[in-house]
């Protein structure tokens, strides 16, 4: 009998969930001090997907700012390209006759809108032509903040604070852009322009 009951109970550790592995030829869990040794030095399973998620997220909103910046000077552009081409569609063209028309006509706006401040001698003109490519930027950058910073800030006012300061960035940015993009060349009348010294 007292071989039955110890098959039984060898076949019963057999089978009962373990913490750690145990060889079959030796079914007993050691028993005392120690433990087994950790063969593992480097950070692994959730440590590592931890430390690669923080690497990410931050790379990624980085670039994010960064393509919120860049495109910035764009805003006014976009908004009369999808205009136009919402318009052309609604009086029946088709889906790509109304995109090339609404790509068209966007960088119409670009192009003139840069020619307009590189050629024109006005300042006062020249900061209207500009400030009319900002405020679009601002309103999308008002909006993308303020549809961004829940993430973070859970307060309505400072929503709204955060917001009204990323219009403001994001407008500055679009104004200083049209400039840099369209350089102002001296004008001569005989055709050779020299360099300042």
């Amino acid at each position: 009998m007292s071989a039955v009951c110890s098959t039984e109970v060898f076949e019963a550790k057999l089978l009962t969930p373990q913490l750690r592995l145990v060889s079959v030829s030796y079914p007993e869990l050691r028993r005392g001090g120690g433990g087994r040794r950790n063969r593992y030095i480097y950070a692994h399973g959730s440590t590592t997907m931890l430390g690669i998620g923080l690497v990410l997220n931050t790379l990624g909103i980085g670039l994010f700012c960064w393509a919120i910046f860049a495109l910035a000077v764009y805003a006014l552009p976009f908004f009369v390209a999808l205009s136009i081409g919402m318009t052309a569609l609604q009086t029946g063209t088709g889906v790509v006759a109304a995109l090339l028309i609404g790509t068209a006509g966007g960088a119409l706006t670009l192009v003139l809108g840069q020619i307009a401040v590189a050629v024109t001698r006005s300042l006062a003109l020249r900061i209207a032509i500009a400030t009319t490519f900002a405020v679009p930027a601002a309103v999308a950058g008002y909006h993308l903040v303020f549809a961004l910073s829940p993430i973070g800030v859970p307060s309505l006012a400072w929503r709204e604070v955060f917001a009204c300061l990323g219009a403001v960035f994001i407008g500055l940015t679009s104004w200083m852009r049209l400039f840099v993009l369209a350089e102002t060349r001296p004008f001569e009348p005989g055709g050779v322009v020299e360099r300042p010294s």
